[in-house]
């Protein structure tokens, strides 16, 4: 016999990876800044100026900084502003690539993808088909933006 539910009666609890999380440590915001850095070097050298890691409560966002490609004969003057101004302002102005979400374990963190399309860091799993993994996993499937 299986159970039956009323709509009004609370269905079991269900873990949400896309909600909650725990503060992130101070020692750990340093590990897993470094590995971001670390993975990002080895694999994606020349693909980006810097990056932007920053962590707040139980986020990290990871943020890249590319050299802009601008056609020479873009409107400048149109824009009111010189080439190199509009170079300078597109060089600080960061990619957003992803936010990972901490749970207490480093190995395991949840991942938001950026969407330029609504502006919001959207839910994604893993290739591997969970919506967990390590912040280097994260951190390649967000490079698409990269290329």
């Amino acid at each position: 016999m299986s159970a039956v539910y009323r709509s009004s009666e609370m269905s079991p609890w269900v873990k949400d990876p896309h909600s909650g999380g725990v503060k992130i440590p101070p020692a750990v915001q340093e590990r897993v800044k470094q590995r971001i850095l670390n993975y990002a070097a080895a694999n994606y050298a020349g693909k980006y100026t810097r990056l932007g890691i920053r962590f707040r409560s139980q986020f990290c966002y990871v943020d890249a900084y590319t050299e802009p490609d601008v056609p020479l004969d873009f409107p400048f003057k149109e824009l009111r502003v010189s080439r190199e101004e509009y170079l300078e302002q597109r060089r600080n102005n960061p990619l957003h690539l992803c936010r990972l979400r901490y749970f207490s374990d480093e190995e395991a963190w949840t991942l938001g993808f950026y969407a330029y399309s609504s502006e919001k860091y959207e839910p994604c799993m893993f290739p591997n088909g969970s919506f967990y993994g390590t912040p280097e996993e994260a951190f390649a499937i967000s490079s698409m933006y990269l290329e």
